[in-house]
Formats: structure tokens, C-alpha cells, sequence
């Protein structure tokens, strides 16, 4: 095959001349409560796939290396697995050459079994991206049967594509060595597996990660329409799993291998679909919402890009490809780490087979490529995993708990905001807002002079695990002081409250896109009125016109900060939390449990929590204020943000009693 029109661009053509054969005609996924479809699926043409091949060599657990390959042991329900992948092997199988290293791949085999049991790896699935061998000859697929015999032994999860080197033709040639070597036979008692096409090039996968299920479509070097027919019922008998979708030949190279490290361009999108990839596109990609990851290999050197499908989302299309360096790649892989709780993959790109070497005995080359560290072999993509697969697993929304439930033992105040205005609306100078406890806590609405009559609405946005579907959205701010915040009546019982046992302080709170230091910095969410002075507080880090209590987003980065005098000390303790991104819901918890109090944020301690002893909180008997904050005895800024509910308790609660728990 020749190279792309108007590309510098490589591809696995040695000793022999790649196929060129036609693509035929053409035609048209987190970490909260993900689990979907089991990986027992369905098999969708499984019982077809022989054609007369035979039964692979049976593992053998006394086999070269084998004794050093550790156990098959992935962690299915940890947010962070990895999926391995390997490119064109060709260079280390030319049977008809009398030449061959299995050693290179095997290493990689055994660092992939002994890495799928360690937490910092989790290896759950590798997939093989073609060209197994350099001339189909069956000589090296009898090599290479003994080396994926340790993957088997095992009981290693993983998949194989025919590339150009293995096999000639499209899908319908017929028995290959290939085919009686990694065909379907190899795989069926493969948990895994899940079926074949008619023709047993095509196959189909399922692992276990993250709590959920993935499918791998791993796709002959040229598929029929009957391949694709396949394809498509396959991913539809799946509906609520993402795929990877690998390949021999998806995308190729936009730049030249002149240089090493190689001078990619922007590293970020240096690939193209080729022809066979742009029918691949049309025919089952872009229609395939659950399509959002394709691998291929057969070109050099390694790129990727990505394309919107036609659902308007992401797909990330990536070669990887190491067979023209050193050692013929030397069994090189690349390992995609998906890290959920963080929303990112990171790919790494690593030689097991070097790195097994002593520092000292490695030669130059070898050292120089025990770890691909250039842009297009070491780097990390950010995915929103939960909006990703939404179009096709999308993740209920949690229910809204009656308020009933979130009155857990000791609560003496809880104020929630759903079900008393429509969103948008205004609430008004002296509208209430009950104490759902039931002790009599009720907030009323105060409205600075001068204020916008909607300076304080009613929202139905919410923290996804707050347990009313409601917030106040606050516009207020300082330098004129604005708008409307809520108070306690004079006469109610948590005024007096000192917590002499310990308590919690719960909130949720959005800080909008808007919000500015100066005008809105240092605005409490929950304050306590009075001030240190006329409580007689004084000493180190004491402001005496500051109030007894305040839990308060600071102009230093918008820091949570809860600043606090104790009945204990003349001065105050002062936890601060880390700073809190724009546009984002965060649960905000304080703790105290009769000594020291400490801060939480996402039910995640902060760094600056005082070991000192912290014994209640001083109170001259004045009301509490959401979104308001007094200095001096007046007030001097009103919150700009949302808030949802608040709940405090005069005890201390573990995290199983948060209002975020399940």
C-alpha cells in the first residue's frame, strides 16, 4: 500500500508488499452508581467462528517465564484501571527467516499479568493492535501461540486484530495461521469473550472496570459489510456499555519520523483517517455514540485526533505504533490509564522487556527506550466520563429525600429550600423560611437598602447528592453593601446554643462565574452574630469586631474558612480548607467533637485544621444569618452564590451521617 497522498507518513510495509484490497460499500461509556450490563452478555454469531481451525496449544504453566508472570487479579470496582495496549510485533516473528525473539513480548505478558493485581496499575484488558508476525507464515504463529499461552495460563483478559503482515485479503479469506492460532477457538474459554462473526476475524469483549462493563470491538484488517452488519448488532446488543474500538488501520500520521524524538507538530492532532478509516468512520463510528476511543497500529510514527461523531461527541482516535525503533519496538506498550475520579486518562508508553534489564547492562539504544516520554507517547486527555456516556448510560439522577430522613439524632436546625417558590422568583422582606427540625429556628428574609428586587430567587439547582432539589441564589456584595440575606428571630432556641458536646455544620454552595474578591470575598454563608469584643475575646489572631462564628468563602482564592471562638479561649480557631473552582456544587462540613473541630469539603478533610482543643462556640444570644455577614454590628457584604440545605446537629457526625451519604 502506498503512503497517503500528501503524507511523510510510514506504515508496516518490510520484505513484503502490504494488501491493498477494497472496503467495500459504504453505509452508516463513573463513577457513581455506573454499573450497567454484566460482562455475560449476550454472543452475538459466536457458534460460526471456526472454520474448521483447530484448538490452540493448551497452556502451560511451566512454560518460559510463566513462573514469574504472578496471577490474574484485576480490581473491578476501582476507579482507576488501566487498559493495555501493544502495536505491530512483526519485527520479532519472521519464521520463514529462521528469526525470532519471543522474549520482548513475553516480558511484556508478564509485567502485564503481575501489573493487573497492583493497585497503582490495575491492568483489566490488553489489546493487540495486528501485525503478530512478519511473513502469515505458520512457523511464527507457532511462536507466537507460545507466547500468548502465558496471557492464557493466566487467565488474562485480552483481544487480537489480523494486520496486514498476518493475513491477505478482507474478512471472508477463509483458514489462515492466524486464524488457527488467535482465532475464536483460542478464546472460548475466555471469560471476557463474547462472540465472533461468521468469519472469526472479528470479535468481541467485555471487561469489568469501574464498576461497570466495556465492550472491545476488535475489528479484522479489512472488514466486509457483513463485518460490519456484525459490528453494529454487536454494539446494539450491548446498549449501555462504551467501546473501544480497535483496528489494524484506523488513522494515520499527519507528520514525518525524520527525528527522534519526533517533531510532531501539535501533538494533540497530528492524524487523519485513512481510506480504510474514513469507511470505518462512516459505517460505524459515527453513528455509534458508544464508540468514544479507537487504537490502531500499521503506521508510524504514533499520533492522534479527535473527531465529533454525529451525536456531537468525542471520539478519540490514536495510533500507537513502535515496530522502526529500537529492537523492533521490543514488545513496547502503551498503557491507558483511566482515572474516573479524576475525569482523565493517562497514557504511558513503556518497554517491560528493557525495563527488566539491569540499569547498568542496558546499552544505549536500550535505555533509550525503556520509557517514551515525547508528547505523542506520554500524555493525558481529559474526559467527562458521566457526560460522555450519558446519550446511552446516562446516570440517574439521585432522588430528593424526604426531609423526615435527614433529621438525624441532636438536629436543631435544618433549612431546606424546595417546594415553597418557583424557580427564578423572588423571595421577599419578610418572607419565612421554616426549621424543618422543628425546633423552632425559622429564618426570615432581610433586604438591604437600595437592593434589586431579585437579588434573592428561588432554584431548582442543586449538589447531585444534596437531598433537597433546591437552593437560594444569593446576588450580594460590598462597596455598596447589596442584597438579601436571611436571619434567625430574635427569640429562637439556636441563638443561645453553645454545643458544649460537639456539632456539625452542613451546607452546599455554587460560587458563580461572576464572583469577584473584592466585592464578594470574605461573604459568610452561616454567621453568628455578636462581636469578639463584646464577648470578651481577645488576644492572639483576635479581631474584636469580627463575629463569634463564621463560615465564610475568603478573597485568598475562594477558600472555605470557619473561624470560630471556642468557650474555651479568649481567641479564635481557624480551619481553611483548599480553594473551591467556579460553576461547581460542594458539600461544605464542619465537625467538632467536643475538642477539636475540623473542616470538610466533599467529605474530604482540609490541610489547615488547629489541633488545639476547641470547646463549643461563645454566643451572646443573638440570631443566626444565611448570607449575611456583620462586622462592627452591621452588616458589611451579603453572599453571592447559591446555597442549598443546611442542617446543624449538637453532636458530632461520621461521614455515613453526612447529608451527602447513601
Amino acid at each position: 500500500m502506498e503512503t497517503p497522498p500528501g503524507k511523510g507518513s510510514s506504515m508496516c510495509v518490510h520484505g513484503e508488499t502490504a494488501s491493498d484490497e477494497p472496503t467495500g460499500q459504504g453505509r452508516r461509556g463513573f463513577l457513581r452508581n455506573a454499573a450497567l450490563a454484566g460482562a455475560g452478555a449476550v454472543a452475538v454469531g459466536a457458534g460460526s467462528s471456526a472454520l474448521g481451525a483447530t484448538p490452540a496449544h493448551a497452556a502451560d504453566a511451566s512454560g518460559h517465564g510463566h513462573g514469574h508472570a504472578g496471577r490474574w487479579n484485576p480490581d473491578p470496582d476501582a476507579l482507576r484501571f488501566t487498559f493495555a495496549v501493544m502495536p505491530d510485533t512483526q519485527y520479532l516473528y519472521w519464521g520463514s527467516q529462521d528469526s525470532v525473539n519471543r522474549a520482548p513480548q513475553e516480558e511484556s505478558f508478564r509485567y502485564i499479568v503481575r501489573n493487573s493485581g497492583v493497585a497503582e496499575q490495575n491492568i483489566v484488558f490488553m489489546s493487540h493492535l495486528g501485525d503478530l508476525s512478519q511473513d502469515a507464515d505458520a512457523s511464527s504463529f507457532e511462536q507466537i501461540d507460545k507466547a500468548f499461552d502465558i496471557l492464557d495460563a493466566k487467565g488474562a483478559a485480552y483481544s487480537v486484530v489480523a494486520g496486514n503482515h498476518d493475513v491477505s485479503g478482507d474478512d471472508t479469506r477463509g483458514d489462515t495461521p492466524y486464524l488457527r492460532t488467535l482465532g475464536p477457538r483460542r478464546f472460548r474459554h475466555a471469560k471476557s469473550f463474547v462472540g465472533s462473526d461468521a468469519t472469526g476475524y472479528n470479535t468481541a469483549h467485555v471487561f469489568r472496570a469501574a464498576g461497570r462493563s466495556w465492550l472491545v470491538l476488535a475489528l479484522d484488517w479489512r472488514t466486509t459489510e457483513q463485518g460490519f452488519a456484525w459490528a453494529e448488532k454487536t454494539i446494539k446488543a450491548h446498549p449501555g456499555m462504551p467501546v473501544i474500538l480497535t483496528a489494524h488501520d484506523i488513522v494515520h500520521p499527519d507528520y514525518d519520523d525524520n527525528v527522534f524524538p519526533y517533531e510532531s507538530g501539535d501533538p494533540e492532532n497530528n492524524a487523519s483517517l485513512s481510506e480504510y478509516g474514513q469507511a470505518l468512520w462512516d459505517r460505524l463510528i459515527a453513528d455509534n455514540d458508544q464508540i468514544f476511543l479507537t487504537l490502531n497500529g500499521h503506521y508510524w510514527p504514533s499520533g492522534r485526533t479527535t473527531r465529533k461523531n454525529a451525536h456531537g461527541n468525542d471520539v478519540h482516535l490514536h495510533i500507537a505504533n513502535y515496530q522502526n525503533r529500537f529492537f523492533g519496538g521490543g514488545g513496547m506498550i502503551r498503557l491507558y490509564h483511566f482515572d474516573l475520579a479524576r475525569d482523565t486518562i493517562d497514557v504511558e508508553t513503556v518497554n517491560p522487556w528493557i525495563l527488566a534489564q539491569e540499569p547498568k547492562s542496558r546499552s544505549a539504544l536500550a535505555a533509550e527506550h525503556a520509557r517514551l516520554t515525547s508528547p505523542v507517547d506520554d500524555f493525558s486527555i481529559p474526559v467527562d466520563f458521566e457526560k460522555r456516556f450519558s446519550g446511552f448510560a446516562p446516570v440517574p439522577a439521585r432522588p430528593s429525600r424526604p426531609a423526615d430522613r435527614m433529621l438525624v439524632r441532636g438536629t436543631v436546625a435544618y433549612w431546606r429550600f424546595d417546594g415553597q417558590g418557583a424557580p427564578g422568583t423572588a423571595l421577599t422582606r419578610g418572607q419565612t423560611v421554616r426549621d424543618l427540625s422543628g425546633r423552632g429556628n425559622d429564618l426570615t428574609v432581610v433586604t438591604t437598602p437600595g437592593t434589586p428586587a431579585d437579588a434573592l430567587t428561588w432554584s431548582d439547582d442543586h449538589h447531585p447528592d444534596q437531598p433537597g432539589h433546591a437552593s437560594l441564589k444569593f446576588t450580594g456584595g460590598r462597596n455598596p453593601v447589596n442584597g438579601s440575606y436571611l436571619t434567625t428571630k430574635d427569640t429562637a432556641p439556636l441563638n443561645t446554643e453553645t454545643f458544649r458536646g460537639g456539632y456539625t455544620i452542613e451546607t452546599f454552595v455554587r460560587i458563580p462565574l461572576d464572583w469577584d474578591a473584592g466585592r464578594n470575598g470574605n461573604a459568610s454563608v452561616l454567621s453568628r452574630r455578636g462581636a469578639a469584643r463584646a464577648a470578651g475575646k481577645h488576644g492572639r489572631n483576635t479581631d474584636p469586631n469580627e463575629p463569634l462564628a463564621q463560615l465564610a468563602i475568603t478573597n485568598n482564592g475562594r477558600e472555605v474558612q470557619f473561624n470560630h471562638y471556642p468557650l474555651n479561649t479568649t481567641y479564635p480557631t481557624t480551619n481553611w480548607s483548599h480553594g473551591l473552582a467556579e460553576l461547581r456544587w460542594w458539600h461544605i462540613a464542619v465537625v467538632n467533637d467536643g475538642r477539636r473541630t475540623r473542616l470538610y469539603v466533599e467529605s474530604s478533610p482540609v490541610a489547615d485544621d488547629p489541633r488545639r482543643v476547641s470547646l463549643g462556640l461563645t454566643s451572646l444570644g443573638l440570631p443566626w444569618l444565611v448570607g449575611g455577614h456583620e462586622y462592627a454590628g452591621a452588616i458589611d457584604v451579603v453572599f453571592h452564590g447559591s446555597v442549598g440545605d443546611i442542617r446543624v446537629v449538637n453532636r458530632p457526625l461520621e461521614h455515613e451521617e453526612f447529608l451527602t451519604a447513601e
